[in-house]
């Protein structure tokens, strides 16, 4: 017995269910993929992030946006829905069949979990690198207090840093500000480190 094949979507087929639907979807290749409700460690760290930027950036003219937001994502059409974005100076949005999707963000920020690690760190992240205005993205694990920041560089590579570790910070060049790690994880329990075997 063979799988039945795989529903292929149109962008306006996508629109139009991501539009009529309560869930949150993504469009990939004709596919398209529901984000499902994250862990409450998920959440709360995003909340964390959230507040914690918007705490930096008070009285600038800048925006701290949540996961409703519809990334416009030029190498992955129509948009994506990162965890938090933020955007520096004028809001420039475009339509996309009555959908409004942000064109111009500075940082993106994504919160890792198990089943999106690998789709974060590799396909989504290349195709953000396709935003003209995207300089900064924040990986951030919920099992342990490790963050991956990657900064865009004036040649277009981007330079990586991993850092580790609750008495650390993560510094954020594009936005003039720093983050330490106790306020990204502030009521995140995390299990006890495992011995390592002899």
């Amino acid at each position: 017995m063979t799988a039945l094949p795989k529903y292929r979507y149109t962008l306006e087929e996508y629109v139009e269910l991501d539009k009529n639907s309560e869930d949150r979807h993504e469009f990939f290749d004709g596919e398209v993929f529901a984000m499902s409700g994250g862990s409450i460690e998920h959440s709360q760290i995003a909340s964390n992030i959230n507040r914690a930027l918007g705490n930096r950036l008070e009285g600038r003219p800048c925006r701290v946006l949540t996961s409703d937001t519809r990334l416009k994502v030029p190498a992955a059409r129509p948009y994506r829905y990162p965890d938090v974005v933020v955007v520096c100076g004028k809001l420039v949005t475009e339509e996309f069949h009555g959908q409004v999707m942000l064109v111009n963000p500075l940082l993106i920020v994504e919160v890792l979990s198990s089943s999106t690690e690998a789709y974060d760190r590799g396909d989504k992240f290349y195709a953000y690198q396709s935003i003209e205005s995207f300089r900064e993205y924040l990986l951030i694990s919920q099992s342990k207090p490790y963050v991956t920041h990657y900064i865009r560089q004036p040649d277009g590579n981007w330079l990586r840093e991993d850092i580790e570790g609750l008495e650390r910070s993560v510094t954020l060049p594009a936005l003039e500000c720093s983050i330490p790690f106790g306020e990204i994880y502030y009521q995140i329990d995390f299990p006890p480190a495992q011995p390592e075997q002899q």
